[in-house]
């Protein structure tokens, strides 16, 4: 069975003023409706650079995850030419490769994994969809790609992804270590109840086409990220919403920053003293947007749960601990945790 991908409902959409019914979200979903319109949320931004105090870019990393779920980080040593190359080739693989090519990479019906290039991820409610395609492969470690899933042109492609998870890296060491002092742990012991060396990065890209009614359809409905740690790359489009004080935002995002989103795993290992951000997308009339999220996952075998030291008498357990690929079955397929 074909699957429609959203680029051609787009682009048939382009010269009506209507979208097919089943991405039209229902009222109390619906952006016009449910955003609060003329503020811009301003979600704190962190320096990375001052390496003289560590202790500050740890204070303010740790508040922003117990207050928002979400900042943005600057100066965090990630070349701009790197994000720009990554962000160059998505583009292209989107936008120039013949669908056919594309359809090579796509997601296997009835697979278990998440790889490939797809336009549905998980179980809607009423049956709607999300306005965006997708692609999604693992780019770190080595021992878990799989290439198949990854496009072969542009020809750059692969050097691209490559060069920017190796730089990734030292940006989420750094994350993990600020998230786990912040809780009075030893630096190592947060990314080691992820899994350690075993974390997965899984990239995804996210490709929003413009859209005849960007007020009625949603990009990606509202959730909670299911990785440990979620860093995003935007494209200039802005369409980040976030869920905060009971209203949904939109946020202002700058130039060259990296979004962080804090996930569940977090929130679960962290027994609730770090929360992870509802959020979701919306989609713009004239132009495309992009993002190029990269999930840091434990392995699917690793058991998560509250880590033992921060579990006492006055703080019992709040979460199950369980295996992540448990975890994962049943928030795509909407089951109680």
């Amino acid at each position: 069975m074909e699957v429609e991908r959203v680029q051609a409902i787009a682009s048939l959409s382009k010269c009506m003023e209507t979208i097919p019914s089943e991405y039209i979200r229902s009222e109390n979903e619906q952006p016009a409706i449910t955003t609060l319109h003329g503020v811009v949320l301003e979600v704190p931004v962190i320096d990375l650079s001052d390496s003289s105090d560590e202790g500050n870019i740890e204070g303010l990393i740790c508040e922003a995850a117990r207050e928002w779920g979400i900042f943005q980080v600057v100066n965090h040593g990630i070349p701009d030419e790197v994000t720009s190359k990554l962000q160059k080739v998505g583009k292209e693989f989107f936008e120039l490769v013949p669908q056919e090519e594309k359809e090579l990479i796509a997601k296997l019906p009835g697979s278990e994994s998440i790889e490939g290039y797809g336009t549905r991820l998980q179980k809607e409610v009423e049956g709607k969809k999300g306005w965006v395609d997708h692609l999604f492969h693992k780019i770190w470690p080595p021992s878990v790609i799989n290439y198949q899933f990854w496009p072969k042109n542009p020809p750059s492609y692969r050097e691209a992804n490559e060069d920017y998870a190796k730089r990734l890296l030292g940006v989420a060491d750094k994350m993990f270590e600020c998230l786990s002092k912040g809780l009075g742990l030893e630096p190592h012991e947060m990314k080691e109840a992820m899994g350690g060396e075993k974390l997965i990065y899984l990239m995804k890209i996210n490709y929003y086409p413009p859209c005849p009614r960007p007020d009625l359809a949603l990009g990606v409905v509202a959730h909670t990220d299911m990785s440990a740690i979620t860093i995003l790359v935007p494209n200039e489009v802005q369409g980040l919403q976030v869920f905060k004080d009971g209203y949904w935002y939109d946020v202002k995002y700058i130039p060259n920053a990296l979004i962080v989103h804090i996930g569940d795993q977090i929130e679960i290992s962290s027994n609730g003293k770090y929360k992870s951000v509802l959020h979701r997308t919306t989609v713009n009339k004239e132009k495309t947007r992009m993002s190029w999220p990269v999930f840091l996952e434990p392995a699917p075998e690793q058991e998560i749960g509250p880590i033992p030291k921060l579990i006492n008498e006055e703080n019992p357990p709040k979460f199950k601990t369980k295996k992540y690929k448990d975890y994962v079955n049943c928030k795509l397929n909407k089951l109680p945790q």
